[in-house]
């Protein structure tokens, strides 16, 4: 039985997408950006529409079966179920792709912005280089204190940071979805463990405004916190998130 030219030309369109997938994901495992995902098949599209048009009687072929639908009245039901079936379809593909995506843009979350050498926080200039976590000493000085640190910073997270960050610091809180990009997922080993105490107190107390100008677009929604945080519950908060996650502040190598 001959297959219908419009037929082998959506078949030559599928091999040739999921063929592309295969190779990128099975073959070398490598990651495949939607827009040059796009672009190929945009070429592949107008290629294989130039060879199955290539004289007046491959173009009658090709399109034959549309005109058919379209003109035949004996085929008046298939054509009211793809004039139904194909907005459908492309309102469900729209939709899907204005939802909120809670996996962090790549672009954005593995290159971290560079931090000043000095700010001015809670009204004095500090130096990054040499900030340090003054509570951080404790864990191994006075584990039962530190670990009352710990509990009083899960204490302001919940109270202030969860509505975005999630209760399991995953970055899905409950206003998550209202959020593009969606807040930062702490227990992923690319965030907070990349990072020195230093950074994330930075980033807390100066929030999204004061992300460097040089280094834009950045793009975050994050408060800045030293308006309404006290210094000291930063600091145990940033415990708060370390311990949970079973992550490690990064730090200078002392010799």
């Amino acid at each position: 039985m001959k297959i219908p030219k419009l037929l082998q030309a959506v078949l030559v369109l599928a091999f040739v997408y999921f063929g592309f997938i295969v190779v990128f994901d099975y073959i070398l495992d490598a990651v495949i950006p939607s827009s040059l995902l796009a672009m190929y098949m945009f070429f592949v599209a107008a290629g294989v529409f130039m060879v199955f048009t290539y004289d007046e009687e491959g173009t009658r072929e090709l399109v034959a079966p549309v005109k058919a639908m379209v003109e035949d009245p004996s085929k008046r039901l298939w054509r009211n179920v793809v004039f139904v079936i194909l907005p459908l379809a492309v309102g469900g593909g729209t939709y899907m792709k204005m939802l909120p995506n809670f996996e962090a843009p790549l672009e954005l979350r593995t290159i971290h912005p560079a931090p000043p050498s000095t700010a001015k926080i809670y009204g004095k200039r500090v130096n990054f280089l040499k900030l340090e976590n003054p509570y951080r000493k404790i864990e191994k000085e006075d584990p039962e204190a530190f670990r009352e640190l710990v509990n009083e910073g899960a204490a302001v997270y919940i109270e202030n940071c969860q509505y975005c960050h999630g209760d399991k610091l995953d970055g899905n809180g409950p206003y998550a979805a209202g959020l593009n990009p969606t807040p930062l997922n702490f227990q992923d080993v690319g965030t907070i463990a990349q990072l020195q105490e230093s950074y994330l107190f930075w980033r807390i107390t100066t929030g999204g405004p004061g992300l460097p100008k040089e280094a834009a677009p950045w793009i975050s929604s994050m408060p800045v916190w030293q308006d309404f945080l006290k210094e000291d519950e930063v600091w145990k908060v940033i415990l708060f998130l370390y311990d949970y996650t079973g992550h490690r502040p990064r730090s200078w190598e002392h010799e």
